[in-house]
């Protein structure tokens, strides 16, 4: 076991921003465990192929690999990505800052707050987009963000309140 990688607060400022947040009618406890075991999550996610860890840190987190489908009708787009990724338990929260795929420099917080309702989630995505000449910027704001983040972390949020409502 490795020790802990510390991601730093969320960077400001930067051009691609995607938020997802859904109130989970669950304890706060019940979807951060869900939220941080990533190994889990193929077997509560049809979209999710395969979360593997690479190295594992004391915190839960370490370096993870991820590959999930994005839907678009019958036909699914296979995605892959590898992650630094931080467990704050003191938060609590959830980081990761993607180190290999197309998004690559994307950082993420999964954050929790309780409510009376059950917990507030919150899962930002920011990034300035890959680095391609001219067309990097565009291609993260108006493809890669709202159509391919969106469109997977979404689900995941969604998919994982089920599981978490339903225990």
């Amino acid at each position: 076991m490795s020790n802990v990688l510390d991601l730093g607060p969320m960077p400001n400022g930067l051009r691609m921003r995607v938020l997802d947040e859904l109130v989970v009618r669950a304890p706060l406890r019940r979807i951060f465990e869900l939220a941080r075991d990533v190994e889990q999550w193929p077997d509560h996610l049809r979209h999710y192929r395969f979360v593997r860890f690479n190295t594992h840190a004391s915190d839960g987190g370490g370096i993870v690999e991820m590959s999930a489908n994005r839907p678009f009708g019958a036909v699914n787009w296979p995605t892959w990505w590898q992650s630094d990724m931080q467990v704050i338990e003191s938060a609590p929260a959830v980081r990761f800052r993607h180190i290999a795929g197309i998004t690559k420099g994307m950082d993420v917080e999964w954050s929790f707050e309780s409510t009376a309702a059950g917990t507030h989630v919150r899962v930002l995505h920011v990034w300035d987009g890959p680095q391609w000449p001219l067309i990097g910027e565009m291609a993260a704001t108006t493809v890669i963000g709202p159509i391919f983040v969106h469109g997977i972390a979404s689900r995941t949020l969604a998919g994982l309140a089920r599981v978490a409502e339903a225990e």
